[in-house]
């Protein structure tokens, strides 16, 4: 049977909950719409350049969607976007012909670059209230609460 105290308590971390989630909506929107009228982009092909950019030697299209924890088809419609507007290639994998690398071009790599340098200006702007001590006390607080799928416990 819980308390009075108990019951408190998983109040407030309902209303944790609430608010990240409020945080993390209205975040997200900001950056869609600042990707949107700046690069005429989206949120998710950004992630895909990113994706990209971390793995300069390229990867398989199956990696791009397990990073993203995506299904294949939705990065498939983003890369053929990417391919279209000359920022990613193809290449194929040899021995498979089903299975393709992709990468970004030069251009790809050029235009990633001024798009993150923007997104992390946003971002800064977005958090501009929150100074070094305080992002780290709530990386240290999160940090807590960080659990896998299925699994109901902290690390």
């Amino acid at each position: 049977m819980l308390n009075k105290k108990d019951i408190s308590i998983e109040k407030q971390k309902l209303r944790v909950w609430l608010r990240i989630q409020k945080i993390t909506r209205s975040i997200e929107a900001e950056l869609r719409d600042n990707l949107r009228i700046e690069y005429g982009s989206t949120l998710p092909r950004f992630d895909v350049l990113a994706v990209l950019y971390r793995n300069p030697q390229g990867v398989r299209m199956s990696e791009v969607s397990a990073a993203l924890k995506v299904s294949n088809g939705n990065v498939t419609g983003i890369i053929e976007r990417h391919v279209t507007d000359n920022l990613v290639e193809r290449i194929a994998v040899k021995g498979d012909k089903r299975a393709m690398i992709v990468k970004l071009t030069d251009e790809g790599e050029t235009h990633f670059l001024e798009m993150a340098q923007s997104h992390t200006c946003w971002l800064d702007s977005l958090l501009n209230e929150i100074d070094a001590e305080d992002a780290a006390t709530l990386l240290e607080l999160l940090k807590k609460v960080d659990v896998k799928k299925g699994d109901l416990e902290p690390e």
